[in-house]
């Protein structure tokens, strides 16, 4: 699959390229990137090159994954101020199904961004002229609040908590799972957990699991 761009008024959407590398090595630096993510820790700009000149090419021309840099619509060639990906279930069926994951720059959260961008990206997964998923599938570590609000938004349901399910740098960790299907409501289909999570969700609006960079 070659490499393209999604885009709405709220944000835009293309393959990230060599020219940002320096600045997703700073971004992933980050405290809130690094404890949430898969990244390597410490991060360094060998790791933010090989994935960007690597791994996200791969994915696209194999059709195992699609990864996008979010920009401001009017600044498609400004800074980066997140990614957005899906990464393919390769199980052996016509019912596809993808991993959509997420991080977002400090100085971006809390504008509702990844609820934007998560938006179109699940729009052309699901039509018949894009993916034509049956599926999407959302995880974050436990206690990533903020991951999850984004695709409350998204109107994934929480199916649950899963025991070890994730593995950050050699240590397993619980995780939330979430899933939404093609026909769901792309909206809020279930209450929100608890509104006293609500004050740690302040300016943040931030990471998923996977694709991290």
């Amino acid at each position: 699959m070659e490499p393209f761009v999604l885009a709405n008024e709220h944000v835009h959407l293309a393959m990230p390229t060599a020219a940002d590398v320096d600045r997703i090595t700073e971004l992933c630096q980050g405290a809130e990137i690094a404890a949430w993510t898969t990244v390597p820790s410490p991060y360094t700009r060998a790791d933010a090159a090989s994935y960007i000149e690597e791994v996200v090419p791969e994915s696209w021309r194999t059709g195992r994954g699609s990864t996008w840099a979010i920009r401001r619509p009017e600044a498609p060639e400004g800074p980066v101020l997140g990614m957005i990906g899906l990464a393919l279930d390769t199980s052996p069926t016509p019912e596809r199904s993808a991993e959509i994951g997420y991080w977002l720059a400090p100085e971006a959260r809390g504008e509702g961004l990844v609820t934007e961008a998560g938006r179109i990206v699940t729009d052309w997964a699901f039509d018949d002229e894009g993916l034509g998923l049956s599926r999407m599938v959302w995880t974050a570590f436990t206690g990533n609040w903020a991951s999850r609000r984004a695709a409350w938004r998204l109107g994934f349901r929480v199916e649950g908590t899963v025991r070890g399910f994730g593995v950050q740098r050699g240590v397993r960790r619980d995780a939330w799972i979430g899933t939404l299907l093609a026909g769901d409501p792309r909206e809020p289909v279930e209450p929100w957990p608890s509104a006293e999570t609500d004050g740690d969700l302040a300016g943040i609006d931030v990471v998923s699991r996977v694709p991290a960079g």
